[in-house]
């Protein structure tokens, strides 16, 4: 199998390099990542501006892009084999419920999948060290198969890993929590007058209802998420149809 592995922390990310270990031994990898940390960066593109690559290594490539310019340019030719699956991390830190929303992690997978291309966005649930991607690493090579048979085109599976794996673990099918963002601002005024502002903030709660990948994980479970690419809210369209707009 052809795999292409991006993710958004960045072309020299440990989460990136523990998965090419794993798997370059029975598929052909190949990586097209960001040259710098990428998080946060969702969906965005480059229309404006030319999109610089570097050969860091044999089918090895940094890319000048977000995540999502990763994989748009690698199907588009840059990487000159044809790719039978995109992996997107392995990201420091959980993706969870609406994270996907910003997450370059979750927007390189779901770019793959739009391209009608199997996609996996993967992350381990821990942001500081140590970190260990070698349970994350063997449960995606394991089953790397299954997950492609049971690929569609209107899907990216997103999973998250919690940060300790016990061996009685479990595998859960899951759908995304509510996350709650505790945003604080910080405003800094610079000795010529302009204002800059920082966001921060003290964490951020879980709905962590039965079946959310949040709830899977607090219980020390592999959370898998088939994220649909086209959002239907059948309650919200009969909600609206029944209003009466003035014409």
């Amino acid at each position: 199998m052809t795999i292409l592995l991006t993710n958004d922390d960045g072309i020299y990310s440990p989460g990136l390099n523990a998965l090419k270990c794993k798997l370059k031994d029975k598929h052909d990898v190949w990586i097209m990542a960001p040259d710098g940390d990428r998080s946060g960066k969702s969906q965005s593109i480059t229309l404006k501006d030319a999109i610089r690559t570097t050969q860091i290594s044999e089918q090895s490539f940094s890319c000048s892009g977000t995540p999502a310019d990763c994989v748009a340019i690698s199907m588009l030719g840059a990487i000159p084999v044809e790719i039978d699956l995109v992996i997107s991390g392995i990201n420091l830190g959980p993706n969870l419920g609406t994270d996907i929303i910003y997450s370059g992690t979750a927007a390189a997978a779901r770019q793959a999948a739009l391209n009608n291309c199997p996609a996996i966005a993967v992350s381990l649930a821990k942001h500081i060290p140590p970190l260990d991607f070698e349970k994350t690493s063997t449960f995606i090579a394991d089953n790397i198969d299954l997950i492609v048979s049971l690929w569609n085109s209107d899907h990216f599976l997103n999973i998250n890993v919690p940060s300790t794996l016990n061996e009685d673990f479990s595998v859960e099918i899951t759908h995304p929590s509510r996350r709650i963002y505790t945003d604080k601002l910080v405003e800094f005024v610079s000795p010529n007058k302009d204002t800059y502002y920082f966001l921060t903030g003290t964490g951020i709660a879980s709905s962590d209802l039965k079946g959310e990948d949040s709830s899977a994980i607090l219980k020390g479970n592999i959370s898998l998420s088939p994220i649909y690419l086209h959002p239907v809210n059948h309650t919200e369209d009969e909600m609206y149809k029944s209003a009466e707009f003035m014409r």
